[in-house]
């Protein structure tokens, strides 16, 4: 039986992670407050109320001590609590307190790198990667097969995932591309495979770059992990689901 291991979301793009237990999606949309805020630098083009592309946002790839930022969101006052190895933790309202985030995260993006300069909402489907409104599926098995391939224990927090499973093949997500999944009461559909930048090679307990995950995936002949997921029917998801393919 494949079920579901753990689901998280990141609530400021590229600037934290946080684990919960369940979740209601909405067809057409991605993960309730997942990427619902994103970092905009001062070579940014984007557009306040308009999807844009990672290249204009403050990310990981770049500067990788923010992939050791973990998130708490309180979803009553939408107050997110952010927290970092070295710039301990701060607590503020990302659509009203921009410029106490700004102070506490600049000390965070590497040098030479494009200055954090805004934040910018994006409701009901958030900034995602791609150019429509989607979640990520990834495999803990695949995950485990990557270990292999590098030598080396990772952190499954360098994906960035949003829905995590066991029970399959390795890789097997792979061959599901165009087909449709049951979690809980929702219904998915698979998109495509997802492929992999820099942020993967950093540790994200200490925020430094230590293994190489791309190279471990050219192995392979292709870097990608995981795949898309855009909702159809929406429901209640929840850690322990079964994911059935229909």
């Amino acid at each position: 039986m494949m079920q579901v291991t753990a689901l998280n979301r990141h609530p400021l793009k590229a600037h934290g992670r946080e684990t919960v237990e369940r979740v209601t999606l909405r067809a057409g949309q991605s993960m309730p407050y997942d990427r619902l805020w994103a970092v905009a630098h001062d070579a940014s083009k984007a557009a306040p109320g308009d999807w844009a592309r990672c290249l204009n946002f403050t990310r990981g790839a770049s500067s990788p001590q923010l992939q050791a930022i973990t998130a708490k969101l309180d979803e009553t006052t939408e107050m997110l609590t952010l927290r970092h190895p070295t710039r301990g933790e701060i607590t503020f309202h990302p659509d009203r307190e921009q410029a106490a985030f700004l102070d506490w995260v600049r000390p965070l993006v590497a040098e030479g790198r494009a200055a954090p300069l805004d934040i910018l909402r994006l409701d009901g489907r958030g900034y995602t990667d791609s150019a429509e409104p989607t979640l990520s599926l990834n495999s803990l098995t695949s995950h485990r097969a990557v270990e292999e391939l590098a030598a080396a224990p990772l952190q499954t927090a360098r994906w960035r995932g949003n829905i995590w499973f066991d029970g399959a093949a390795p890789w097997a997500e792979f061959d599901w591309l165009g087909r449709d999944l049951k979690i809980g009461k929702a219904r998915l559909h698979v998109s495509k495979r997802i492929t992999r930048c820099l942020a993967t090679t950093v540790n994200t307990d200490t925020g430094a770059r230590d293994v190489d995950t791309l190279a471990a995936l050219d192995q392979l002949g292709h870097r990608d992990f995981g795949v898309t997921l855009t909702v159809t029917n929406g429901g209640e998801i929840a850690v322990g689901d079964e994911l059935e393919l229909i």
